[in-house]
């Protein structure tokens, strides 16, 4: 099972353990890639990002972390991404990510896990 109960996702983030999800084609600046967004834990609570980073249109690159940056310029450090807040309670991270970003409360993945929905978004798109 690849998407994670809100039980499951809450008791993750409870671990301190990053949690991710694939959100889909993203512009930028006029330049098309996609979009992700992770929670993670930061100094006793969680930071939310979001990442704009090329589209590779490879099925089998998975590790999104990796994919480099739309705006290299306008990137935070360390790695792409854009830091969108900061909150102490796990389900409070939930709600800003998905309220600022559309992320879908049932589509939470672990970390390292949101490659999978990448993989899939690329091969519907040659089917």
């Amino acid at each position: 099972m690849r998407y994670l109960s809100r039980s499951v996702l809450l008791g993750t983030l409870q671990r301190r353990k990053e949690v991710e999800q694939f959100l889909g084609p993203a512009t930028l600046k006029g330049i098309e890639g996609i979009r992700w967004v992770s929670i993670w834990p930061w100094q006793g609570g969680y930071n939310l990002s979001v990442h704009d980073v090329q589209d590779l249109d490879d099925e089998d690159s998975r590790d999104l972390s990796v994919f480099p940056p739309l705006d290299p310029e306008g990137e935070d450090d360390p790695g792409p991404g854009h830091v969108i807040g900061h909150v102490q309670d796990p389900a409070d991270a939930l709600e800003l990510a998905e309220r600022t970003t559309g992320a879908s409360p049932h589509r939470w993945v672990n970390h390292g896990v949101a490659g999978e929905d990448y993989a899939d978004f690329v091969r519907a798109r040659r089917t």
